[in-house]
């Protein structure tokens, strides 16, 4: 214990995701590691009980401390991570027990800084303390944050957001990006770039989580819109303007783009251009075939119209999307990718 460092207090709870809890532990020693600072950071565990609390890794935790033990100590940092269950069809929903919850308010109102990472974002939204504030989470469950607590200006794609003191993490293995982002907030960013390199790590991604998301992956509410969804699949590589879409559903142009504003949240032009996007995400992970033909089979009409998409939804280009992705059997046995296939530069 120390009592001159700056307490970072982590909220365990059972079917909690294991690299939340662990991941950012590691970070803030290897920054205090980094500063030989003898201050530092402490960081405590803590649950309702001092039990075990068994991880959705499988893997049993010790809280350090009960939340009762925490009463009268101020905390620098609050960081929540969050838990999920997968139903039959692999579909992702977040959890929240009402009982840390609670807790997770009274804690914030003594915290200098409250952070979430990955799904703990809906554990901070049911607390109140996402309301008015731009927040992200799991690609998997921002449909459901911003569903349930329309307060919350939800934002799916970047890997952290820091809005005042509240800071919220993206997916699992953000969480070590996030606090890279306290250190660098607490200690500069030069001892948060040498803890990034013990990390083996970019101190700051190079984009978004949605390239590593499935935008595709959302449930129709009538049978109408699952069939045009099958049919923008099937037909992919056409043009697909709104009057065809239209003419298929048998409604009009004005009323297509109400269907596809009120089940689908988006506009039809929108949800094309990510559909072939995705498609063309599938085909660069998979094949070698030339960007000229994958632009035509996803229905981008020349190259650069698939860059420019890459772009607008990836914030990165297909050939580095190629390059981190591909899982072909022309990936050397180290990693990289083999000579063989190599697509042209764009």
């Amino acid at each position: 214990m120390n009592p001159a460092g700056r307490l970072i207090v982590v909220v365990l709870f059972e079917g909690v995701d294991l690299l939340d809890v662990t991941g950012p532990p590691e970070v803030f020693s290897l920054a205090r590691r980094e500063t030989e600072d003898a201050a530092g950071y402490e960081v405590l565990l803590a649950a309702a009980t001092t039990g075990p609390v068994t991880t959705a890794a499988g893997v049993r935790v010790l809280p350090d401390v009960t939340f009762d033990d925490l009463s009268g100590r101020r905390i620098d940092t609050l960081l929540v991570p969050g838990a999920v269950e997968v139903d039959g069809r692999r579909r992702v929903r977040a959890l929240t027990d009402p009982v840390v919850v609670e807790w997770v308010g009274r804690l914030a109102a003594r915290t200098r800084r409250v952070t979430s990472v990955c799904v703990g974002a809906h554990v901070l939204a049911a607390a109140g303390l996402l309301d008015g504030k731009r927040a992200t989470t799991h690609w998997s469950t921002a449909r459901q944050l911003a569903d349930e607590h329309p307060a919350v200006e939800v934002d799916a794609d970047p890997i952290f957001i820091r809005d005042g003191d509240v800071w919220t993490g993206a997916g699992i293995s953000s969480c070590l990006d996030l606090s890279l982002a306290l250190v660098a907030d607490d200690l500069g960013e030069a001892v948060a770039l040498r803890v990034a390199r013990q990390l083996v790590m970019y101190l700051k991604r190079p984009s978004g989580q949605s390239q590593f998301s499935v935008p595709l992956e959302q449930v129709a509410t009538t049978r109408r819109v699952e069939d045009l969804r099958h049919h923008i699949m099937r037909h992919i590589a056409e043009p697909l303007t709104v009057a065809d879409l239209a003419a298929h559903a048998h409604v009009s142009d004005r009323q297509l783009t109400r269907i596809f504003k009120t089940e689908l949240g988006t506009t039809p032009y929108a949800y094309v251009e990510s559909a072939r996007v995705e498609v063309a995400r599938q085909q660069l992970e998979s094949t070698d075939a030339t960007l000229e033909r994958v632009a035509s089979a996803c229905g981008f009409r020349t190259v650069d119209t698939l860059v420019r998409a890459f772009r607008r939804r990836l914030d990165t280009t297909p050939t580095e999307y190629r390059r981190r992705f591909r899982t072909t059997a022309s990936t050397r046995e180290d990693g990289r990718p083999g000579d063989q296939g190599r697509p042209s530069s764009v």
